[in-house]
């Protein structure tokens, strides 16, 4: 989980750094457990661009992970440790006793040979599954389930980790990465653990054909722009963006601007966010 760096033998490679890799056993993926991933440039069904800057990028294959961890009480042990271009995480071939074959995000410390169950009552050690019930308050958790049954759906980035603070009736407080203080129901699962590969954030692109592979097209600043075209455009010179703070290409706030409208979920939240300093 280091960082290579190049030698500067060209402009590009001057600040570019890349993953070593150290930690990948196997480098093609389990057949059974790949599909095909179609591109959408970022459109929807109907064809109209919805996300701005998609499209291109390195040809992928999908691998199916097993979010759910639904198999209780049978041992797994971990065939191989693999690299997925879908995800900053790393994924593990999980092998379980059975003989089923199934993908999880591999967290740090888990290497191949390990043993790893999910049940309402295992080991605390990285790579098990069970409910926020029985995990010891202070505990570092991820791959976590909002609603029970569904999947693990919050913290699943390289690196990341909520820390499990206090429990009170059928709720549990967790702190998540940006620092809000969420309540999630007891029953929820979660994996024990940091998700691995954590020098994801020092890697440097370097240049801008890497941004292509990953299906990154070119940004436009705003205020290069005609005034038909951006709001932040024209003027004679560089101009500053002026008027009640930075726009969207359609006038809407940006930069900043809260956009959360779900007020059937905010009683869930016990703390917001912290805010950045500048």
């Amino acid at each position: 989980m280091a960082v290579k760096v190049y030698k500067p033998t060209s402009p590009g490679r001057r600040d570019m750094s890349v993953s070593a890799f150290e930690e990948i056993t196997h480098t093609k993926p389990e057949k059974s457990l790949v599909t095909g991933l179609r591109k959408r440039g970022g459109r929807n069904s109907r064809g109209k661009v919805t996300v701005r800057h998609r499209g291109g990028g390195h040809r992928r294959l999908y691998r199916e992970i097993d979010f759910k961890r639904s198999k209780f009480g049978v041992p797994a042990r971990v065939a191989s440790i693999e690299y997925d271009p879908n995800r900053s995480a790393r994924i593990a071939l999980l092998v379980y006793a059975d003989g089923d074959k199934r993908y999880m995000i591999a967290p740090l410390g888990l290497y191949v040979g390990d043993t790893v169950v999910s049940g309402d009552q295992t080991e605390i050690r990285p790579g098990n599954c069970m409910p926020l019930r029985n995990i010891p308050l202070g505990t570092l958790v991820h791959n976590i389930e909002i609603y029970p049954g569904r999947g693990g759906q919050m913290v699943r980035s390289a690196g990341t980790s909520a820390q499990l603070l206090a429990k009170e009736g059928e709720y549990a407080t967790l702190r998540l990465p940006s620092g809000e203080e969420r309540l999630i129901r007891l029953d929820c699962l979660a994996t024990i653990g940091q998700v691995g590969n954590v020098d994801h954030g020092n890697v440097k692109l370097g240049k801008a054909g890497r941004k292509r592979y990953l299906g990154i097209r070119p940004t436009v600043r705003g205020s290069a722009m005609t005034p038909r075209d951006h709001p932040h455009g024209g003027g004679e010179g560089r101009s500053p963006v002026g008027m009640a703070g930075p726009k969207t290409p359609w006038g809407q706030p940006a930069l900043g601007k809260r956009t959360r409208s779900n007020k059937s979920t905010d009683k869930y939240i016990f703390r917001r966010r912290s805010k950045k300093r500048r």
